[in-house]
């Protein structure tokens, strides 16, 4: 079984990625999938409620295998609203945050705070990149940073930070992040790497879909020099661990 922790439904192709992923689940024995929509990299508050009312939308539709995300935008005045309506009322099981602040601005503070109170976990896109850095894109530097202020708070840094190398070496002693393996270098070193510095028991399955093929992250993980009980806690078992924390929220 794979629970995939990292998903997409994109503006103005949303049944396009749903029918995507949807296909990818029936092919692949995935048993839950956690999507958030994404468009502009600074929404404003119209498009961000547009975003999340699409994601509860299919969670709706395919209530047994979507799980959301809540995507915010921390510099609007609302965010923290939004992020309560969106667990409370919408069942979703934690936020996105993307590239419209660092992670460790103190404009996410208030998120996270709130997060932890529901004990839901944060997912930020981290990527460190050569060429073509975007303004505000969060690095393994800035997670760690946000992690180490708030040792309470589970953070889920997104594509093994873009570069393992540089992205493991910031959060490796932050026990509170984890990693998923979606969207960043499809080398199977990067996980055989990722398992050396943290153990497979903060890694978790993630595509990064319909973005990113499905069976180029599912062969890095089967290919990597794992037990499997290894593979098992990384495709399903530490999610699912994670996940149960919110449960009584």
């Amino acid at each position: 079984m794979i629970i995939d922790m990292h998903a997409h439904i994109w503006k103005g192709v949303y049944q396009q990625y749903k029918d995507i992923i949807m296909k990818s689940c029936v092919q692949f024995d995935i048993v839950k999938v956690y999507v958030s929509a994404l468009n502009s990299e600074y929404p404003d508050e119209d498009e961000i409620c547009e975003l999340n009312d699409e994601v509860y939308r299919f969670m709706q539709e395919q209530p047994e295998i979507i799980g959301g995300y809540c995507y915010l935008n921390p510099s609007h005045a609302n965010c923290v609203d939004e992020l309560k309506r969106r667990i409370e009322d919408h069942g979703m099981s934690g936020v996105k945050l993307w590239i419209a602040t660092f992670c460790d601005d103190s404009r996410v503070f208030p998120i996270v705070e709130q997060c932890i109170r529901y004990q839901i976990p944060i997912l930020v896109h981290a990527f460190h990149k050569v060429v073509g850095q975007l303004e505000h894109e969060t690095t393994g530097v800035h997670v760690a940073n946000l992690a180490r202020q708030y040792p309470e708070a589970v953070i889920i840094m997104a594509h093994i930070g873009g570069n393992c190398y540089d992205g493991i070496k910031a959060i490796k002693n932050c026990k509170n992040v984890y990693v998923d393996t979606s969207g960043c270098i499809y080398r199977r070193d990067d996980i055989d790497y990722t398992v050396s510095q943290i153990g497979a028991d903060r890694i978790l399955f993630g595509t990064d879909m319909p973005g990113a093929r499905f069976l180029v992250n599912y062969g890095r993980i089967e290919e990597a020099d794992l037990t499997q009980d290894e593979r098992h806690a990384i495709y399903y078992g530490n999610a699912k661990k994670l996940l149960e924390r919110g449960d009584g929220k």
